[in-house]
């Protein structure tokens, strides 16, 4: 029985790059009013895009609609790939000044919250998402499988299906009851031995999840942990990467200290989230080993603002205060060297649909919006191993478009508002 759930699981993560069906076979010939070049940061007018079934067959200059295609005006927009968010929480009660939410939310209402979640994320123009952890183990899963086989509408959603972390570590749900007494499901990760990391990553690859997320120093939003002090030792760390590399995927590291970036980077992490607190040595070997920073630079504000007026615990609110600023220094310093930077925005600590807000941040600290557009396509495309299939609007790439109205080379704030949205082919929005 066990290994049947396995496969399952492993055909249901191979479906999130799966066609549609032909019985929702059509053909759609999209005028644009420009077409952004994400690869070159460049528009050009003139352009129309034939989609056949969920992928771009042409990109070409606008003639006659084809036989048998139905013609689409988004002549007076500006039309781009779907974007990408490496940072989201979907399947998750959303943060609130309650620290008890998680465990009062049941997994069956956990995973109908990550539903709605995922449309307003989809609709919001984040075709994509990489969910990278939730209190609920293993919901974001049935989350990205309901998406697959069409039951609810979201974004391809790449998942991690819980934190691997320490015991009281920053991807544990502490300060509400004794750990120990948390519900099994919150505790799919925690281990405190390389041996266990083996362990707890082979129980997650199993349980059918995409990548591995592997909390390397204590967090922001959590009780009882410093985000400047490493938690995970370079041989944990190492240990599930290894496992990762096993299946053929890869692990992110939650990392806000200088020094636990180091441990993960040398473990051979793909990729840093935070990175708040990393210093010159660290920027250095992120860019020499060709490891990603996913820097959260907008929901400092948002804590700090909402936090506040809520009531979130002080902890929180100080923990926020203490990295907010570097970390937009740090996400500056890797700008100018030419560290990989990828989008990512930590939604779910704010509400979900407003994740293009952090465009404004990346510009505001040091990137060229053509720079964080790419960002958001095709360099997170890469990041994730599907550059082959998304990110650009290519022929053979799956008919992920937006919308918008204005240049957003020139006001990268118009992303915050997508006018049309596309998935597969399909026209959500």
């Amino acid at each position: 029985m066990r290994g049947a759930t396995a496969l399952i699981a492993a055909c249901a993560a191979c479906a999130v790059l799966a066609p549609l069906s032909a019985a929702s076979a059509q053909s759609l010939y999209i005028e644009t009013g420009a077409l952004l070049d994400v690869e070159r940061g460049a528009l050009a007018t003139g352009q129309c895009i034939l989609v056949t079934d969920d992928r771009i067959s042409r990109v070409e200059n606008c003639t006659a609609t084809p036989d048998g295609a139905q013609r689409v005006d988004w002549s007076g927009l500006t039309v781009l790939p779907g974007l990408i968010d490496l940072h989201t929480h979907l399947a998750d009660a959303g943060q609130s000044a309650d620290l008890a939410a998680p465990i009062k939310t049941s997994p069956a209402a956990t995973a109908l919250i990550g539903a709605h979640n995922a449309l307003t994320t989809l609709r919001a123009g984040f075709t994509t998402v990489r969910d990278v952890g939730t209190y609920r183990g293993l919901t974001d899963v049935a989350l990205r499988d309901a998406i697959n086989a069409g039951t609810v509408p979201g974004p391809r959603m790449f998942v991690a299906g819980a934190y691997l972390t320490h015991p009281g570590g920053g991807g544990e749900l502490n300060g509400v009851v004794p750990n120990d007494e948390l519900p099994a499901d919150m505790r799919l990760g925690v281990f405190g031995t390389p041996q266990q990391a083996r362990e707890r990553a082979e129980f997650l690859f199993a349980g059918g999840v995409d990548f591995l997320k592997l909390m390397a120093t204590g967090a922001v939003l959590a009780i009882g942990t410093e985000p400047g002090e490493p938690e995970l030792t370079e041989a944990e760390l190492r240990a599930a990467v290894e496992v990762a590399t096993r299946h053929g995927s890869y692990a992110t590291a939650h990392a806000h200290g200088a020094q636990g970036i180091k441990n993960a980077i040398r473990a051979g992490v793909r990729s840093i989230e935070h990175a708040s607190l990393i210093d010159d040595e660290g920027l250095a070997m992120a860019k020499d080993a060709g490891v990603w920073l996913v820097m959260d630079v907008f929901n400092g504000d948002y804590i700090d603002e909402v936090g506040t007026a809520e009531g979130w615990p002080e902890e929180y609110l100080r923990k926020n205060r203490e990295t907010t600023d570097i970390q937009r220094a740090n996400f500056r310093k890797a700008a100018d060297m030419g560290v990989k930077l990828a989008f990512g925005s930590d939604s779910g600590v704010y509400p979900h649909g407003i994740n293009g807000r952090q465009f404004a941040y990346m510009v505001a600290n040091g990137m060229t919006p053509a720079r964080a557009i790419r960002a958001a396509t095709l360099d997170a495309a890469t990041l994730i191993g599907h550059d082959d299939a998304l990110g650009t609007v290519t022929p053979g790439k799956f008919a992920d478009l937006i919308a918008v109205a204005g240049n957003p080379l020139e006001n990268v704030r118009v992303l915050e508002t997508v006018t049309h949205v596309m998935k597969g082919g399909q026209i959500i929005k």
